[in-house]
């Protein structure tokens, strides 16, 4: 087998948050193909970074009272703790905000603007008059130019899926101060994507992209490839674009070009040849790992750059699905918005890097972390199956055979059937199909079991006549289960770790088919512990966050609790709240509503079922306002809604919204009634 040299890399997270579960999944696969590799032999790194600039970054810096450069490397020693916890081993973990990184951008932009490939011209974007600073997309809410449903993002809508220019959001707010945004003129910089076409038709049709992926990116050809915007303006946190003051690179742009920063530091650590894999005549193989969320940057933009820019493209890019926890999206009320820190708190990380495996093939769809499977599959797999196998025998070896294992094998054929799984074992983690190479393995491993069961040298040992047998049995089994972990190591490096400590050997690709013989052997300790339900109890209630709002619920789902002091007869006015924020309030979206149905609720002594009219749909609330109106008092009235709080399932039914009324309670409480001439669904401001 002849040694390759292999560069891998995973998508960069992002320096603004905490690494999740759902971030996990993509490097622990990762890390399992770079194990894999080294202990085939080959040249292998892998390399990673933080993702550190960006709008996002610098205004989460301004919240905390930190300089951009002080937040990120904060969130880079968390990532980095996080990572190492989960035994991820990068060769080099950087930062899109390095001098490497400045180089290599500021060299990929004057190649292609030397070449060409960078035009320049004026374009309308969404201005914040407050902040004095224009609106990136994902800044900008308002309602959707194709359906009208309200309080959208500004360049998608998640109810009908369109896309679209924030430009053409309706009744456009800045998500940072509230403000209506206005129209303002600026001078851009693109980049020629569709001078790249061919090329890139050519390159997703070659093998390089799983076939669902390159079948996906054939509805941007079809809609024809647009020019790419790369530069946004001050304030920006970010790299200066040489020769534009003012103007920054788009973070887009330097932060796939942090994989070849990365790995430029690594060179300089090690003495690596930059050129040997970066260069367009370069033999060397290079992979990127990422979310199915962003395979249009690395399969259009990101090859393109590289073309353009005189780099070499690379081999292939491997996208993944998303994770759902018990068959949902990750959820924070749930608790299944889960930390690494939340998880690592509680559980071993091997059994996640065990789950995940046992899950992940090449094909791109979700991976569901169903965590009652997750508590059988960890226990019944590795603890009953694997470790039992050497908790069975290990004992019998130090305390009857001087901790020596026998010197032949009892049955050299299963020992051969075992070695032999190897290289098709090797076969499946080449191609990304773990989960095909963790049922072998445990179909090896209830061989292992089986053999044990019928040997019974626990019987045996009883019989001072058979004590040679009893020998070999155990030993027998000890040299499955070095096989097993060795076909194991690249998902369970800990766990191996230890293995090898208490057979007191080295495992690898080159010497798992020579069994162990008298060879001594330390004393066994337990590998790993079973799975307790109370700890993944545990690690889901402390990642619950109460999502309701606490204040103003008179008129809301659940109606308040009202202070005796608010039933008597001199009622005190309550408390003030916590503050909050201008951000925190411009979140809320305000809506005049007419009331079309107003009804009781049957077995709520508190609730009116209101039906009201927000202008583009018809919304459904359950008040606690029976106590001061007749319902049939309210039908056709106007009044103010929230319209944007989280639908809440009550016992009656769905509760879409808040209608916001005030006073003391009982019958006195009054909705909001807006002045004559509000239509439903105007906003209020």
């Amino acid at each position: 087998m002849s040694k390759r040299q292999i560069l891998i890399t995973s998508a960069l997270p992002y320096a603004n948050g905490p690494i999740h579960l759902g971030h996990l999944l993509e490097y622990i696969q990762t890390d399992i193909w770079s194990r894999f590799q080294k202990g085939r032999g080959h040249d292998c790194y892998y390399v990673c970074a933080d993702d550190a600039h960006g709008t996002p970054i610098m205004l989460k810096a301004q919240q905390q009272g930190l300089s951009p450069e002080q937040m990120i490397a904060q969130t880079s020693i968390e990532h980095q703790a996080d990572f190492k916890d989960f035994a991820i081993e990068f060769d080099q973990y950087h930062s899109t905000h390095s001098p490497e990184n400045q180089e290599l951008a500021n060299l990929i932009y004057q190649r292609l603007d030397a070449a060409g490939h960078i035009k320049r011209k004026t374009i309308s974007q969404l201005f914040d008059p407050e902040k004095q600073m224009f609106l990136p997309d994902r800044f900008v809410k308002g309602d959707c130019p194709k359906c009208g449903a309200l309080d959208q993002n500004g360049d998608s809508c998640d109810v009908c899926g369109a896309t679209y220019s924030p430009t053409d959001v309706k009744n456009p707010r800045s998500v940072i101060s509230g403000a209506t945004p206005v129209l303002k003129d600026s001078e851009h910089f693109f980049f020629d994507l569709p001078a790249f076409e061919q090329m890139l038709k050519d390159w997703t049709r070659s093998g390089s992209l799983q076939e669902e992926m390159a079948n996906k990116l054939q509805e941007w050809f079809t809609d024809g490839l647009q020019m790419w915007d790369i530069s946004r303006d001050a304030p920006y946190f970010g790299f200066e674009i040489p020769g534009a003051p003012g103007k920054f690179f788009y973070v887009w742009l330097d932060a796939p070009i942090g994989y070849l920063a990365s790995f430029k530091a690594l060179c300089k650590q090690r003495g690596l040849d930059f050129d040997a894999f970066w260069a367009k005549d370069s033999s060397a193989e290079v992979y990127h790992f990422i979310g199915k969320d962003i395979i249009y940057f690395h399969s259009l933009f990101w090859p393109a750059m590289l073309e353009g820019a005189g780099f070499r493209k690379p081999n292939a890019v491997f996208a993944h699905g998303f994770v759902t926890v018990n068959g949902a999206k990750m959820s924070k009320s749930k608790g299944t918005f889960i930390k690494a820190r939340s998880y690592l708190e509680q559980l071993n990380p091997e059994y996640l890097r065990y789950y995940f495996a046992s899950k992940l093939s090449a094909a791109i769809t979700d991976l569901d972390l169903n965590l009652d499977d997750f508590v059988q599959k960890v226990n019944a797999d590795l603890v009953g199956k694997v470790v039992n196998i050497a908790s069975r025998c290990a004992g019998f070896i130090t305390k009857r055979f001087d901790a020596t294992l026998a010197d032949s094998l009892a049955e050299p054929e299963l020992f051969q059937e075992f070695t032999a799984a190897g290289e098709r074992i090797a076969s499946h983690y080449e191609s990304r199909d773990y989960a095909r190479a963790v049922r072998e393995i445990m179909a090896l491993a209830d061989k292992a079991n089986q053999y044990i069961d019928a040997k019974a040298p626990w019987v045996l040992v009883k019989d001072e006549s058979k004590q040679a047998e009893a020998h070999a049995v155990c030993s027998m089994g000890l040299n499955l289960f070095r096989v097993l972990m060795h076909y194991l190591s690249p998902i369970l490096p800990t766990m191996t770790g230890q293995a090898q400590q208490f057979l007191q050997d080295n495992f690898g690709w080159h010497n798992y088919q020579q069994p162990l013989l008298n060879h001594r052997i330390e004393p066994f300790k337990a590998l790993m512990q079973r799975v307790d339900p109370a700890k993944v109890a545990a690690m889901l209630e402390a990642s619950k966050e109460n999502l309701q709002p606490q204040s103003a619920q008179a008129s809301s789902a659940k109606p308040s609790t009202q202070s005796s002091a608010a039933d008597s007869a001199t009622k005190t006015l309550d408390p003030i709240a916590d503050t909050i924020s201008i951000d925190d309030f411009a979140k809320i979206d305000l809506r005049i509503a007419r009331i079309v149905l107003a009804e009781p609720v049957e077995g709520a002594d508190k609730l009116i079922r209101l039906e009201l009219d927000i202008g583009n749909e018809t919304r459904q609330v359950f008040a606690g306002i029976k106590s001061a109106y007749d319902p049939a008092d309210l039908v056709g009235r106007h009044t103010v809604m929230v319209a944007n709080l989280a639908p809440r399932k009550m016992r009656f039914g769905l509760s879409e919204g808040m209608v916001l009324a005030a006073g003391p309670g009982g019958s006195d409480l009054f909705i909001l009634s807006p002045d004559s001439g509000a239509t439903p669904g105007m906003r209020v401001k």
